[in-house]
């Protein structure tokens, strides 16, 4: 096992030369891969109606091709899932991840191709664990076990034609090449099961007596699962369940808000933690250095990047920018083309680019999650940071939260209500609620300027709900485990009623 660990470690190291060689080479590698996307697609049904035979630039690729959403691109997808191929890309699609993130009662399905499924969400795996080598020259990574939270897969018939849907983490891991097993816990039969409670149950179980090394998973869903391998095991911390423990890879909502929680489970100083920008179209970014939260934006995954500036997202015609062409500090909507037929298609979410050399960056949020119903303009990154200040100024640990406008009648100004499920309650919710605001005011100025003497925003109105209200409402609505988050912001109202209604 020692002389493994030290080949496969060896190994992921030497990749790091290549991601050095697009950190260097940035907007080659980007026309490159543009390049090869057009050039597999130029026969397929699509690439025939947007002339990819005599596309050549990328300022050809964005004449020829309007920008795409899912609802754009929903009738060929479709079309795929019942069987008919060559549509949006030139390769056989027979697996399609269903939309996690979203509470909406129609699902999304993402087309995942085997180009997709090698290049991107397998490199990124191990890129992952590339970056942690390169990091921890000590590493034991490949003396024990990962432990990887997926969902669960179901086959769809459509007359003599079968396809897959599921959890994309679950695509993933069903695929995974036969060596891989040897590295992960617990079992297929487990790990794909779609009885959440159940599978919380079994999965403790079985993984309690393994060596564990690596954990990957969504922050939220994860310290749930260790809770109870802590219940059933007896122990008071993570660390003494799995001693050799090194890396927590995490990602799909912010880490700020669950940091101190994990800490207290692992109670182990000397865990890594790396951050993932994973998602259900593909994977996007890695942290690379340990001492910052910045994101390395993966550029040789076969996805072609393009940036609207967040005040242009609404517009009929937006501008979209290139990797050459953005700046530091501005909030980008992501557009991607990738090899499963995604099509300068809108992602939903928005980053800020910190670094230019190489291109570092922070995801800030969701094009559809934030509030400016009062010209406030919270985004996620701004509620997450003042969470932060509000927490450690009234001792309080926060599990879950959403937020959402309150409208009032033409005598009253409005205000945002926050409904958070505490994992410790703050010495004096009112205080809690002060600091939350003053903090705000201080991140957002245009949020600190509607609050001016209460003239159109008044102090939020915070809701400290029951324990397993969040919990209760994703089994309300069928998303239990898997990748699902709760949306943290809304401009609706939709959200918080749903969650208002369960302890009323």
């Amino acid at each position: 096992m020692p002389l493994l660990n030290s080949i496969a470690s060896w190994w992921m190291r030497k990749r790091m030369h290549q991601i050095e060689l697009f950190m260097k080479y940035p907007e080659d590698v980007q026309a490159e891969g543009l390049r090869k996307l057009i050039t597999s697609a130029k026969d397929t049904e699509w690439g025939k109606l947007h002339n990819y035979k005599n596309t050549n630039s990328v300022e050809q690729f964005q004449k020829n091709v309007p920008l795409q959403d899912y609802d754009s691109l929903k009738y060929n997808i479709d079309r795929i899932r019942k069987g008919e191929q060559n549509i949006l890309w030139n390769s056989e699609i027979k697996w399609f991840a269903k939309s996690s993130g979203t509470t909406n009662d129609k699902s999304k399905y993402i087309p995942v191709s085997e180009e997709s499924l090698e290049n991107c969400h397998y490199n990124g795996g191990r890129d992952m664990i590339a970056i942690h080598c390169s990091l921890n020259p000590e590493t034991q990574l490949f003396t024990g076990k990962n432990l990887a939270l997926a969902g669960s897969l179901v086959t769809d018939s459509f007359g003599k034609h079968q396809s897959q849907n599921g959890d994309l983490s679950a695509i993933v891991i069903n695929n995974l090449p036969v060596w891989a097993e040897f590295f992960r816990s617990p079992d297929l039969s487990i790990a794909l099961m779609d009885k959440w409670d159940e599978k919380i149950e079994k999965l403790a179980k079985a993984t309690l007596q393994e060596n564990m090394v690596s954990l990957a998973g969504v922050p939220s869903w994860m310290l749930l699962i260790m809770k109870r391998v802590l219940d059933e095991s007896g122990k008071k911390s993570i660390a003494e369940v799995w001693p050799n423990l090194e890396v927590f890879f995490h990602g799909g909502v912010s880490f700020s808000p669950y940091k101190e929680q994990f800490k207290a489970v692992f109670n182990k100083p000397d865990l890594h933690y790396l951050e993932l920008y994973n998602a259900t179209e593909g994977f996007f970014g890695i942290q690379d250095q340990e001492q910052s939260d910045e994101l390395l934006l993966m550029l040789d995954y076969g996805i072609f990047y393009e940036f609207i500036p967040f005040e242009e997202f609404e517009k009929e015609s937006p501008k979209t920018l290139t990797i050459s062409e953005v700046q530091l500090d501005v909030n980008y909507a992501l557009v991607i083309s990738t090899s499963a037929g995604l099509w300068r298609y809108k992602l939903g979410d928005t980053i800020k680019f910190t670094s230019l050399h190489p291109f570092r960056f922070r995801i800030t949020g969701r094009t559809k999650h934030f509030i400016n119903v009062f010209g406030e303009e919270i985004i996620v990154d701004n509620a997450d940071r003042a969470l932060i200040i509000a927490c450690e100024k009234s001792c309080a640990q926060i599990k879950e939260y959403t937020a959402a406008p309150v409208y009032f009648d033409s005598n009253q100004t409005g205000a945002h209500e926050w409904l958070i499920e505490f994992e410790e309650q703050p010495n004096s919710l009112e205080y809690f609620t002060e600091m939350l605001d003053n903090a705000l005011k201080s991140i957002n100025s245009d949020y600190e300027s509607k609050r001016y003497q209460n003239l159109i925003l008044k102090q939020p109105m915070v809701k400290s709900v029951p324990r397993g209200t969040f919990y209760k409402w994703f089994e309300s609505k069928n998303k239990l485990g898997g990748q699902h988050k709760v949306p943290r912001l809304s401009n609706e109202r939709n959200y918080v009623e749903e969650i208002n209604s369960l302890f009323k």
